[in-house]
């Protein structure tokens, strides 16, 4: 799912491209997209862009007469620009956006249809899609730290709760936890104030890091693979690879469709975090240290 970086990535790539363009059409090729039927699509056609901004992982077009468009991208949804009256593509097409110097082709991979479309007037209306977590690049501290505490919950699961943090999601949880040296089933309402401190620090620090070098690396090109995994990442998606700090092995826990990396040593203090499915099929026998994992590794080899 692009996070904060990524939507940071397309806000770059779009406001040159759409503010002060007219929005010609708007051709809706998956009836699963739009979740609004007042005000209508059709409403948006003829109306200045005069504005994109986020919430959290949203996309926010601001059109005349307090008219708002507002994208959710989910798992899967991307952005194509291409040029003016394009074609929508077969199979993973969701819809086109005509303006006066292009169309913006939104895509969806996958058989499953998650991503949305939204059209609301006022501001009000557009509060309501607001899930209400904190800005964690502009929050203070106490309030950062008010959101997370809030309720006790694991900081993996805490930090991807866009009602308590905004923005964050599978992958830069992962970075986060692994720059702040703390594990993601640690649980919120045990945290010190100094761990608190780390936290956010560690927080803006990645994210903002993220944020920059994807913009600098797609310059004025529209940014054609945003994604979850990236070379130069410290533990999402690099299982079984050294820890770029300690070289200790990443390890992960699937859960469902996501999956948690970590470093044991940074992270745990050596400790092997219990994956759900394994842990309840080896029961006692699962591995409760790194020395342990390689001598279950070695007998099964044997």
């Amino acid at each position: 799912m692009p996070e904060l970086p990524d939507i940071e990535l397309y806000l770059h790539a779009l406001r040159p491209r759409l503010v002060g363009q007219g929005l010609d059409r708007v051709r809706i090729a998956s009836p699963f997209l739009l979740k609004t039927i007042d005000p209508s699509i059709r409403e948006t056609e003829g109306r200045t862009i005069h504005a994109i901004s986020r919430i959290g992982k949203r996309i926010v077009w601001r059109l005349d007469d307090e008219l708002f468009i507002v994208i959710h991208l989910k798992i899967a949804g991307r952005f194509r620009w291409k040029a003016k009256g394009a074609a929508i593509p077969a199979r993973v097409g969701l819809a086109a956006f005509d303006l006066s110097n292009g169309t913006l082709i939104l895509t969806e991979a996958g058989s499953r249809r998650r991503a949305s479309l939204h059209i609301v007037r006022g501001e009000t209306a557009l509060a309501a899609l607001d899930p209400g977590g904190v800005d964690v690049l502009h929050a203070p501290f106490d309030d950062f730290a008010g959101a997370l505490t809030s309720e006790n919950h694991t900081l993996k699961r805490a930090l991807t709760d866009p009602r308590l943090i905004d923005g964050i999601g599978n992958a830069y949880s992962d970075e986060i936890l692994h720059a702040a040296r703390l594990s993601p089933l640690q649980m919120t309402q045990r945290l010190t104030g100094d761990e608190l401190q780390r936290l956010r620090h560690s927080a803006i620090e990645v994210l903002t890091r993220w944020r920059d070098a994807l913009i600098a690396d797609a310059g004025d090109a529209f940014p054609e693979k945003v994604t979850a995994f990236r070379p130069g990442m410290a533990v999402h998606g690099r299982f079984g690879k050294p820890c770029p700090v300690c070289g200790t092995p990443i390890q992960r826990i699937r859960y469902a469709e996501n999956e948690t990396n970590y470093c044991p040593t940074c992270q745990t203090g050596g400790r092997l975090l219990a994956d759900r499915a394994l842990s309840r099929l080896l029961r006692e026998d699962w591995p409760r240290s790194l020395d342990e994992l390689e001598e279950y590794r070695r007998q099964r080899r044997t």
